[in-house]
């Protein structure tokens, strides 16, 4: 649906169109008149690639081809999937332009998207990962995450028994997670992590504390 709020909706992430194509033809060519209707006189498409008279022109082949296989005739189906597979691919033609122009102004992209007609792709957003341990899948092991220090660094772990007195290095590892075996059940276990990057080796973390079991 075209956003009619008058205000822009900015984003810092880049938007992404959604192009829902229906399965049904009588559907997909209404779809495709709303994306022309809210095209046509739009100053943020001033030149859609490709022209809107175009996709109206294989709108209305569409339209006579459905008109035509609904009476049966033999190879009238045949003809309006032909026709309909034409607009789809102008469909996506123009879902590139649109694209292209969202991504000209990414800051208004998504309201850019959306007064053409067609949706907005809502942005993944991942949270940053944490330094977390989580029991293992057998007894006497803890699986352990931290935040990925970037390409080619390493992670050294090392876990106390005793309070943080004295620590167990662990195996390095080249991924941001490991698994460290060999506890005993029923200990209450700390552990601790650095990443070892190009520049050298960065500052251990806060400890975390687990109950192993």
């Amino acid at each position: 649906m075209t956003n009619t709020s008058s205000k822009p909706v900015k984003t810092d992430h880049r938007s992404i169109v959604a192009l829902k194509l229906p399965s049904s033809v009588l559907v997909l060519i209404t779809y495709a008149q709303q994306i022309v209707k809210a095209m046509t006189g739009n100053p943020a498409f001033p030149s859609p690639v490709p022209a809107l008279t175009l996709v109206t022109a294989a709108i209305n082949d569409l339209q006579g081809a459905q008109t035509v296989a609904q009476t049966r005739v033999q190879g009238a189906v045949i003809t309006r999937n032909e026709k309909r597979t034409a607009l789809v691919i102008l469909l996506d033609q123009l879902r590139a332009y649109i694209q292209a122009q969202a991504d000209a102004n990414i800051e208004n992209g998504a309201s850019i998207i959306a007064s053409a007609g067609v949706g907005v792709k809502k942005p993944v957003v991942r949270a940053p990962r944490v330094f977390d341990a989580k029991l293992g899948p057998v007894s006497g092991t803890a699986k352990l995450f931290a935040a990925t220090a970037g390409h080619r660094a390493s992670y050294e772990w090392q876990y106390s028994t005793d309070g943080g007195k004295t620590w167990v290095l662990a195996p390095v590892t080249l991924q941001a997670k490991t698994t460290i075996s060999g506890l005993t059940p029923g200990a209450t276990v700390q552990f601790r992590y650095r990443p070892v990057t190009r520049t050298g080796e960065g500052d251990w973390s806060q400890t975390i504390v687990m109950l192993v079991k």
